[in-house]
């Protein structure tokens, strides 16, 4: 390949532009590369702003990935700081760039042109959006403003309930500030189904934040002596000394829009799976861009940091092997979109989730199963045993993994990498209960909460453990059996349910109906299991509700939140 004097411009740093640029260095040493970045820093880490404002990361500088020297003194790369990208000229491949500092602008010329321009926050056109005090936070200048408005604050509202909503709640409580958190939304994580972020939302009100789900903002307005006044789409009025918007982002299209590149529906940049626009000799990554979900098929908006980089991976191997007219294969790489693995932790408590939620499945017409268990992050013998919740979803035509959430202290995030990993290489089930882990007490058990999972899941779809279906439980005509000790029982259990402990069910089975759907019920669903193997070798039609009271309770939550 001769790609002398070849040049690559890229629009945006952070990670995707950044990766790009540093990618394309490594396998072309004689292209020219500039990248030009609007804000004063090319390559930080945004995902540690919340912490920066909390003081848990105490130096800014930590935040810095990479400096433009270190761009131009290890990779050769000219870095432009506060530089704008105004215009695209397709035709003459040029962009033109304006100095931010001085006002000045300029053309550059580009063989190969990537847009890495991210996404804004959102800030909706309420009446006194735009006063001082309400503040959004997506690069480290937006975090300063922050720091020094907690300094004079007490009362801090955050209005969204995604994942910067909660970290920011917890590390402004950290701060000391007294929160509200406000979302539209009947549930905090929009990735999750609700009664998953049911536990989220648990443990924010148990550290005093104070949370109103199912309420936005109508309007803001200033009050001499109380700060911000906060009118409440229910009528009601908070008063605040600063605000937080975590609402979610827009992609920053308008340059591709401008030069009449296609967009998607969702307003960010189509592109194929080398990240190629519909322009041969532009391609976009990050958050600019539209991908596709690997389990539903439908184009989304993903703003994640890993996605961000592999696509940066993509385009430069992409642009490189473009460069190279010799070679007639497709690129080595490519991008086959995303399964929105995410992670967040508030107040000591990890979320996690990868793949399709109840959500999405639905709106893509799929047919799916959904399975719950509450298992212990280690062996139970082994001291400090921590639940994780989980929630696994799967075809229920040939098992395929479509998403799983999980919630709990510890070690939550590498189940979900786990079943992640196995949904990348289209693993059902039946892989996850045949998985060999790690073992030891203290680290998990001999059979780990994923083994587990696909075991509840495979065992359904052999027929060999019915599920009951949560949703129909206020609509059944079944009889509902709980096979939890008496006392369990007395301490809380579903209205009308009939309480057959497990222990005394073999002696009592001529109580039950031979001609009536029975469903089972214990604490997290194994004694229903027992239970069920029971009652169906003396052929009583009999299912089970998964994950037993443990998600009883999460869904009572929810309802009662919403």
């Amino acid at each position: 390949m001769n790609a002398t004097k070849k040049r690559i411009l890229i629009v945006g740093g952070v990670a995707g532009g950044a990766t790009c640029a540093a990618r394309a260095r490594r396998l072309c040493e004689t292209c020219e590369i500039l990248v030009f970045e609007r804000g004063p820093h090319v390559s930080f880490a945004n995902c540690g702003l919340p912490y920066f404002v909390g003081d848990v990361i105490e130096s800014e500088a930590k935040l810095l990935v990479a400096s433009p020297e270190v761009f131009k003194n290890r990779f050769n790369i000219a870095v432009h700081t506060e530089t704008e990208v105004t215009r695209i000229d397709r035709q003459a491949k040029t962009i033109e760039v304006r100095d931010l500092k001085t006002g000045a602008t300029r053309q550059e010329s580009y063989d190969a042109l990537v847009l890495a321009t991210g996404a804004k926050p959102v800030r909706p056109p309420l009446p006194g959006i735009d006063l001082p005090g309400i503040h959004v936070l997506r690069n480290i200048p937006d975090s300063r403003k922050i720091k020094a408005a907690t300094a004079r604050a007490s009362r801090a509202l955050i209005v969204g309930g995604g994942f910067i909503g909660l970290e920011m709640a917890e590390n402004l409580v950290g701060l000391g500030l007294e929160v509200t958190l406000l979302e539209l939304a009947d549930q905090v994580l929009p990735p999750l189904d609700p009664e998953m972020a049911a536990y989220a939302a648990e443990r924010l009100k148990s550290r005093g934040v104070s949370l109103r789900l199912g309420e936005g903002v109508a309007a803001f307005d200033q009050h001499p002596e109380r700060g911000l006044n906060v009118l409440t789409s229910k009528g009601d009025t908070i008063s605040a000394d600063l605000v937080v918007l975590g609402i979610g982002v827009r992609p920053e299209s308008g340059l591709a829009a401008d030069a009449g590149l296609e967009l998607g529906a969702l307003g960010g940049i189509r592109v194929d799976e080398y990240m190629r626009t519909s322009d041969p000799a532009i391609w976009a990554v990050g958050d600019v861009v539209e991908v596709k979900n690997r389990v539903t098929g439908e184009w989304q908006l993903v703003p994640l940091a890993g996605p961000a980089n592999r696509q940066g991976r993509v385009a430069a191997t992409a642009i490189l092997h473009h460069f190279d007219r010799s070679n007639s294969a497709p690129p080595p790489l490519r991008f086959d979109g995303v399964l929105g693995t995410a992670v967040c932790e508030v107040f000591g408590l990890t979320i996690a989730c990868t793949g399709a939620n109840e959500k999405l499945l639905r709106r893509a017409g799929m047919n799916y199963q959904k399975i719950y268990l509450h298992p212990g992050h280690h062996a139970s013998y082994f001291p400090g045993a921590k639940p994780i919740h989980m929630k696994l979803l799967f075809s229920e035509t040939d098992g395929r993994i479509l998403g799983a959430q999980a919630v709990g202290e510890l070690d939550v995030a590498r189940r979900i990498d786990v079943i992640a990993t196995a949904m990348m290489e289209g693993a059902s089930v039946f892989d996850l209960e045949d998985l060999e882990l790690c073992y030891a007490p203290q680290f998990g058990a001999a059979k780990d909460p994923v083994n587990v999972a696909g075991m509840i899941a495979a065992n359904h779809l052999r027929g060999d453990f019915p599920l009951a279906d949560w949703d129909e439980l206020a609509y059944t005509s079944a009889l509902l059996v709980d096979v939890r000790s008496e006392t369990e029982f007395a301490g809380g259990h579903i209205p009308n349910a009939r309480n057959l402990p497990l222990e005394t069910l073999r002696d009592r089975l001529h109580e039950l109906p031979q001609d009536r759907e029975i469903w089972l019920i214990c604490g997290v669903g194994q004694r229903a299991y027992y239970a069920f193997r029971l009652l169906a070798q003396n052929r009583l039609q009999v299912k089970v509700l998964s994950g037993g009271m443990q998600t009883y309770q999460a869904r009572m939550q929810t309802q009662a939140g919403s």
